[in-house]
């Protein structure tokens, strides 16, 4: 596989993060490693990556995040939820992994594996 073409979005100090990178690194895989909080995506590729995902924003938000509860995001419609991940990135949960056999979030991490086979 085209190591180039595989990015995480990565949280360092998430183990699930963390672990995901070990089993690509494990595979001989050097990943483009986005810190998502320091560099977060734009609202497109926050759209791109919940529509490949098939997750959708909802499946993205992180509701163990604070925030979620104070925003009262529970409620929320996609409008307000892409409003808040984008104002707040910790919400965006993670390890996300695009590759060219597909997006995902990677919870728990060797669900990333299929990705590379």
């Amino acid at each position: 596989m085209d190591a180039a073409r595989v990015v995480v979005w990565h949280n360092p100090r998430c183990s699930n993060s963390r672990a995901v990178l070990q089993l690509l690194r494990d595979r001989g895989i050097e990943p483009d490693v986005v810190d998502y909080l320091a560099e977060p995506p734009d609202r497109a590729a926050l759209l791109r990556v919940a529509g490949e995902s098939g997750l959708g924003l909802r499946g993205l938000v992180r509701e163990k995040d604070p925030a979620y509860a104070e925003q009262g995001l529970a409620d929320a419609d996609d409008e307000a939820l892409l409003a808040a991940m984008l104002d707040n990135p910790r919400l965006i949960n993670r390890p996300v992994v695009v590759t060219p056999r597909g997006t995902r979030l990677c919870r728990p991490p060797e669900t990333v594996l299929p990705l590379l086979d």
